[in-house]
C-alpha cells in the first residue's frame, strides 16, 4: 500500500523508474519526453495495441529521447533544453552517489578532489533518482538505493529539488 496520493504524473515516474530498473544499474542518464496518452494515441490510433492502453487513458506515455553522445553531463544538457508544446512533461534518470551531511561538508573544495573524495567515501552510496515534471507543475520524484538490492523505493514531490528544477525550465514556455 502505498502513502503517496496517486496521480498521472506519479505513475509515469515510477513506470520509467521500473524500465530502468529492469536494465541494472551503471547506465547513462536517460530523459523522457511525457506526451498525453490519449493525444498521441488520437494522432496515432495503431498503438493502442502496441501500448496496451485505451485511447481514453488520462496518463502519460513517456518516450525516451536520444541523448547518447551528447557532450557533457545531463544537467548541461537539460539547461539548452526546449520542449515543443505537444510535450506535456519530461522526466529524467540518473545515478549518483549521495554521502550523508556530514560527510558533505568535509569534502574538499576542488570539483575533482571531491568527487574522487565522495567516491571513496565509506559512507557513500550509490543511488538511482527520477525526477518528472509536468507543464501545470506537477512533479513526482523516486530515489532508489543501489544497496541492499531489496532497497525500498522513497518517492515524493520534493526528494530531488534541483533535478526538478532543471526540468521545469526546459518546459517554460
Amino acid at each position: 500500500m502505498s502513502l503517496m496520493p496517486d496521480s498521472a504524473v506519479r505513475r509515469a515516474a515510477l513506470e520509467i523508474e521500473a524500465h530502468v530498473a529492469d536494465e541494472g544499474w551503471d547506465q547513462p542518464a536517460r530523459l523522457f519526453a511525457l506526451v498525453s496518452t490519449a493525444t498521441l494515441l488520437a494522432r496515432e490510433p495503431a498503438l493502442a495495441a502496441q501500448l496496451g492502453v485505451e485511447s481514453d487513458d488520462a496518463g502519460y506515455t513517456p518516450v525516451e529521447q536520444d541523448v547518447a553522445g551528447s557532450d557533457g553531463e545531463i544537467e548541461e544538457l537539460l539547461d539548452r533544453i526546449e520542449w515543443p508544446d505537444a510535450v506535456a512533461g519530461c522526466a529524467v534518470v540518473v545515478e549518483r552517489l549521495m554521502l550523508p551531511p556530514e560527510a558533505e561538508d568535509s569534502l574538499p573544495d576542488d570539483p575533482a578532489e571531491a568527487v574522487s573524495a565522495a567516491a571513496n567515501h565509506p559512507d557513500r552510496r550509490d543511488v538511482r533518482l527520477v525526477a518528472a515534471v509536468l507543464r501545470d507543475g506537477e512533479v513526482h520524484s523516486a530515489v532508489r538505493a543501489r544497496e541492499p538490492d531489496d532497497a525500498v523505493l522513497l518517492e515524493g514531490p520534493d526528494l530531488v529539488p534541483a533535478l526538478v528544477e532543471r526540468l521545469r525550465r526546459t518546459l517554460a514556455p
